[in-house]
């Protein structure tokens, strides 16, 4: 049999172009490789405090991702755990992870997860499901924004409502994510226009909802506060309101509650592990934490990017993600899918 030798010279026939596909597949064997002994590493051991992966169920940079690189500077930095690391794991809203999360049995990984999970499991109808795993710790939750083009007509939710009203399917709006569609939906109900009837653009990202609203292809966004506030500052977007209970400190924007729509759908971030583990390692987990989120690192990094501590644990944790579950299910069936 003939063999290939990958660093061979000129002598051989393969063409470039055969030569890229070579280095390509084998670039992603070697990464898909690399990334399943990674986690073995940092899986390996009884110890949760000596070895510790923390998988980030989408592609760096996003939320889910800053949120675990966020987690492991303040382990490292206050010494919580002695080898920690951050696995990402994209892809199928987080399902994906969710999914190898679900086949793990040792106790020493954490994944983030919350209302995105649920979307997508819903959403897609995924086998994986977020009430296979052990819930940990409910830490933060993140809000949507509600904005505008800078030079919309629209100065006030009013004025964006009553427009919309009008012609449901003529104001169109946009937003990152299916979470985003998802508060979108709630602020139709509490304004008594059918979501079926609205125009929603999805986006893949902030970026594209804000493009679609200074390119005049959506009127309206709803879309994370990091995400869409710094454009409002920069004077291209106007906000009208934000879903959340109440008023963030620091930030004069009112909230849906005080402008006559009950709309407090948040973002949340929970810690999940693996299904099966003892009592005894969830407390563990749950002190790990716990311990994580009182640290100085932590506390700049929920101010830096604009969550809200929002710390759950045991029965009650549960309890919320069943009543989570329910409530996003019935929020898909009211868009009709």
């Amino acid at each position: 049999m003939e063999k290939t030798d990958v660093g061979a010279g000129p002598a051989q026939s393969k063409s470039p172009q055969t030569g890229r596909i070579v280095i390509s597949v084998i670039a992603v064997i070697v990464t898909a490789v690399a990334s399943f002994f990674s986690i073995q590493s940092a899986s390996g051991g009884d110890d949760i405090r000596s070895n510790l992966t923390l998988i980030a169920p989408a592609a760096a940079g996003g939320g889910w991702d800053t949120f675990q690189r966020e987690q492991q500077q303040a382990m490292r930095t206050n010494k919580i755990v002695n080898n920690v690391q951050v696995v990402n794991i994209p892809g199928a809203g987080g399902t994906i992870g969710l999914g190898k999360l679900s086949t793990m049995t040792a106790p020493n990984t954490l994944m983030v997860g919350g209302t995105g999970h649920i979307a997508a499991q819903i959403q897609f109808d995924t086998v994986s499901q977020i009430q296979d795993v052990t819930p940990i710790a409910r830490v933060v939750e993140e809000f949507d924004i509600i904005t505008v083009p800078a030079d919309s007509p629209y100065n006030t939710m009013e004025d964006l409502v009553a427009a919309w009203k009008a012609d449901p399917a003529g104001v169109s709006w946009t937003g990152g994510g299916s979470f985003d569609q998802l508060v979108m939906a709630e602020i139709a109900l509490a304004a008594d226009i059918d979501p079926q009837a609205t125009t929603f653009i999805p986006s893949d990202g902030g970026g594209e909802a804000i493009q679609a609203l200074l390119n005049g292809t959506a009127k309206a966004s709803t879309g994370g506060f990091a995400d869409m506030y710094p454009q409002v500052e920069a004077g291209r977007l106007r906000v009208l309101g934000i879903a959340s209970p109440e008023r963030l400190p620091g930030v004069d924007i009112p909230t849906l509650v005080e402008q006559g729509y009950d709309v407090t759908l948040t973002n949340w971030r929970a810690m999940f592990a693996p299904p099966g583990i003892s009592e005894e390692e969830r407390k563990q987990l749950e002190e790990l934490v716990a311990e994580s989120v009182q640290t100085p690192e932590w506390q700049a990094a929920v101010e830096r990017n604009y969550w809200k501590s929002a710390p759950l644990v045991g029965v009650e944790l549960d309890q919320f993600v069943a009543a989570e579950i329910e409530r996003i299910d019935q929020l898909f069936k009211e868009m009709g899918q």
